[in-house]
């Protein structure tokens, strides 16, 4: 696997190195000794998929709050998205900052994402399926977000959403949860 670490503190892409062959290929996609050999979590308590049946479905932005906050590997087995992470760490130098990355089956990244960032994705191919390694598990009464098109983060999406929740429409501007 390769590892490199982004412009937002502490968030990584992680290639797997699929070996090819007449059979087709094989890849590792996750080894706890490479994550904790680069100061990464290496233990997920929950493994979880979601199937976006339409191209330009928006997910997102969410996260769990302290204490539950979680760290998540994420990666697209089917299709392609454009994952987002905004950095909610106050005391961190890329504090409120956004970044995107594309995913798909066919670019073999992953996205490491630590504790104190928000996440979501934008679907750009119809039938993706996205998954995700969790550290912690889910706790309803930590579960948050903060909308997709919040101008505090000024996040360029490739398109205007096709299909959005009503609960990722609801979230609110910049709110009061990010100082808690």
């Amino acid at each position: 696997m390769r590892f490199t670490e982004t412009e937002l503190s502490g968030a990584w892409l992680v290639e797997t190195l699929p070996h090819h062959d007449a059979r087709g290929s094989f890849a590792r996609t996750f080894c706890t000794q490479e994550f904790r050999e680069h100061g990464l979590a290496a233990e997920f308590v929950q493994h979880s998929a979601s199937h976006s049946l339409t191209m330009h479905t928006v997910r997102g932005m969410h996260f769990q709050k302290a204490p539950h906050a979680e760290v998540k590997l994420v990666s697209c087995i089917r299709g392609t998205i454009w994952d987002v992470i905004i950095d909610l760490r106050p005391d961190s130098r890329s504090y409120r900052r956004y970044a995107g990355f594309e995913l798909s089956e066919g670019n073999h990244r992953q996205l490491y994402i630590p504790k104190g960032f928000a996440h979501g994705f934008q679907t750009l191919s119809d039938d993706a399926v996205v998954s995700y390694l969790i550290s912690e598990f889910y706790h309803p009464a930590a579960a948050d977000g903060v909308r997709f098109d919040d101008p505090a983060f000024a996040i360029d999406w490739p398109a205007p959403p096709a299909v959005l929740s009503e609960k990722d429409r609801s979230w609110p501007l910049l709110g009061a949860q990010l100082c808690s």
